[in-house]
């Protein structure tokens, strides 16, 4: 899927990339409520510790946490509940299906707002990686990381 040109990204889980091979993503909409989106445009969200789930015939978003906006008070929202995550019914059954049959997971790599200022998630199919390809994945960083300064030393 092509990436949003024009976004302001609220959170993002970098450590996705480094626990999972990231193979396939989707845009998916996200059910709200008022506190929420007040909450994430302050910028305050955290997906680092969230996955998503099948609910159902749905896909859900769990243990996302999306703190209590300061102004609600007794209107605010429960801050780690579940959100039902919005998409077409052939990519609900694409992920349903690639989870119960291929044992893959449903992983939120990016909470942003898109230029129409809708609150999206980017969630990608994954399979784990194991230590040894966690090991690798960090040898190859750190080789481009030297490659880099040895090119810009020498010039």
């Amino acid at each position: 899927m092509a990436e949003p040109t024009n976004y302001k990204v609220i959170a993002e889980n970098r450590r996705a990339r480094f626990d999972y091979f990231l193979e396939e993503t989707f845009e998916a909409g996200i059910v709200l409520t008022g506190t929420e989106v007040k909450s994430l445009r302050n910028g305050r969200a955290n997906i680092t510790e969230s996955y998503a789930g099948v609910e159902g015939a749905d896909i859900a978003l769990i243990n996302a946490d999306i703190p209590p906006y300061a102004q609600a008070n007794r209107f605010n929202h429960e801050p780690r509940r579940i959100r039902k995550l919005l998409l077409h019914r052939k990519q609900i059954d694409r992920l349903m299906g690639a989870v119960q049959r291929e044992g893959l997971t449903i992983v939120p790599v990016k909470l942003y707002f898109n230029e129409k200022g809708f609150a999206k998630l980017q969630i990608a199919l994954a399979k784990g990686k194991k230590n040894h390809d966690k090991r690798e994945a960090v040898a190859e960083r750190d080789w481009q990381r030297d490659k880099a300064r040895l090119m810009r030393d020498r010039g």
